[in-house]
């Protein structure tokens, strides 16, 4: 079976000098081995494909067979690393919490333990009959997320 810390470090080896990072490797029982990679302008499929021949060129396919698949981080997908975070600063994006609880808003800042997002609330200001909607700031830990995506509209 193929080393995933090898397949790793062989990315990271080509993501040297780039401003690409890695999102995933996956290396499956049967040696299926998938590579996701981001940026935040998007990624190319020259890119991908680069990216392809420098992994075939670093493993021998001699001393084990394997398939390769190198793709970018889909648009719709949760965000795995702090990166992807970063690079959505100040765009929508869902969340949900692992109690259930799902928050639309717009990313603030992202820190090494969590990140912060604005979502509209209903708050009860003293002395109001009714409560209204206000933007409120609130803070998320990486562990108590269950996912977070980018947020895709359509007009």
């Amino acid at each position: 079976m193929i080393d995933k810390n090898l397949v790793e470090s062989v990315v990271n080896e080509w993501l040297e000098g780039k401003d690409y990072f890695l999102v995933d490797v996956t290396v499956s029982a049967d040696d299926c081995i998938v590579v996701t990679i981001d940026h935040a302008e998007g990624v190319w499929i020259e890119d991908c494909a680069e990216l392809s021949r420098f992994i075939e060129s670093k493993l021998n396919r001699e001393d084990e067979d394997y398939e390769l698949e190198v793709g970018s981080a889909g648009l719709g997908q949760p965000f795995r690393v702090r990166q992807q975070y970063e690079i959505h600063i100040g765009e929508m994006v869902e969340t949900q919490t692992r109690d259930g609880h799902k928050y639309q808003g717009t990313l603030l800042e992202v820190g090494e333990n969590g990140f912060t997002m604005e979502v509209e609330q209903k708050v009860k200001p003293e002395g109001a009959k009714r409560p209204r909607k206000e933007m409120v700031a609130m803070h998320f830990t990486f562990e108590e997320v269950a996912f977070t995506k980018y947020l895709i509209k359509v007009k």
